[in-house]
């Protein structure tokens, strides 16, 4: 007679059925992270982020801010190209050139240019942009069409319009005379010679804007337009009431970027004729050829940068009126 005896469940041997009550273990190769490791990961993922856009602020401090800050310290001193630095003068130059007529003259042109200009331009923008978002066959050539004129060089603009809007034998006077109207002297009259150039600024910069505000007509749902159009309303009602607050946060952009660059205009204006110094009677100066010529007409860097530093702080306030403006208005619409 054979006795059998019943092995007792081995607590080393895998679990499951009579296989005991062993919970499962971690595979020999993987190890517990550590409390180090664990920081790094953090560090990692709250530093990335910084390290990545840290290049273009690296850049700027190289490119833009250090030079800013330079020629905030070259305006306080006499400063000139041979000698360089000199004495420390303080706010001297600032009251010096704001003591200048010439200074004053060249701002109230640079405003009325800049008033003519960015205007214009961003309600035309805004209507071939309008444009083309509608039902155009073959898109894409208007589009690429309305992007030419930015990527004509600003000397071969200033040389076709030159033709144009020429005094004696320009095609617009000649135009104007086949109905009864007298020749503009574009070159002497102060508000004709800002009327030409702003035309020039319109031609180059209309449809790049014209296409940052399609780009945003393009994300604007369809649905609110079949909405509007099954209740009645028209292109022109969906376009003031749907489209315009809906590229609200686009036309602030554009604004305040057009007011930079109004402001700082100087290839249309410096080469508007041969000599480049704005006109016989400076009718069309604006600040920013005025500053080259006080630099490098005649020497004074110092004066030169606290025009520059003039100029800079003036953008400033109109950026800043600007984004006032547009809030205010974007809030009492959203009421």
């Amino acid at each position: 007679m054979t006795v059998t005896t019943k092995r007792p469940p081995d607590s080393s041997g895998p679990a499951g059925p009579g296989g005991g009550d062993r919970l499962p273990t971690r595979p020999s190769g993987i190890r517990p992270r550590s409390k180090l490791r664990q920081r790094l990961s953090r560090l990692d993922g709250a530093v990335s982020p910084y390290a990545y856009i840290s290049p273009f602020f690296i850049l700027f401090a190289i490119v833009g801010l250090f030079p800013l800050l330079y020629t905030l310290w070259v305006s306080l001193h006499q400063w000139n190209l041979i000698g360089g630095q000199g004495d420390y003068v303080g706010l001297k130059n600032f009251t010096d050139v704001l003591g200048q007529p010439f200074f004053w003259k060249a701002l109230r042109n640079t405003l009325s240019i800049f008033v003519l200009s960015s205007v214009p331009q961003v309600i035309f923008a805004l209507l071939i942009a309008a444009a083309l978002d509608s039902g155009l066959r073959a898109k894409a050539f208007w589009r690429m069409s309305v992007l030419l004129p930015y990527v004509i060089a600003p000397v071969a603009v200033v040389l076709i319009f030159n033709d144009l809007f020429g005094d004696k034998f320009g095609l617009i006077n000649q135009v104007l005379g086949y109905v009864g109207i007298d020749p503009v002297q574009w070159h002497k009259d102060t508000l004709s010679s800002h009327v030409a150039i702003a035309t020039m600024v319109n031609f180059r910069w209309t449809g790049y804007n014209a296409l940052i505000f399609l780009a945003a007509m393009q994300t604007v749902p369809r649905d609110y337009y079949e909405a509007a159009l099954i209740d009645g309303a028209g292109r022109v009602r969906t376009f003031f009431s749907i489209t315009i607050p809906q590229l609200r946060a686009t036309i602030i952009f554009v604004v305040i970027t057009s007011t930079i660059g109004g402001l700082q205009i100087f290839d249309e204006p410096r080469m508007f004729d041969q000599y480049g110094q704005g006109g016989a009677d400076r009718q069309w100066q604006t600040l920013t050829i005025y500053l080259y010529n006080i630099g490098w007409t005649q020497k004074n860097f110092g004066r030169a940068a606290a025009i520059a530093w003039l100029l800079f702080l003036i953008i400033i306030v109109f950026a800043l009126v600007n984004f006032v403006v547009t809030q205010r208005i974007a809030s009492r619409e959203s009421r």
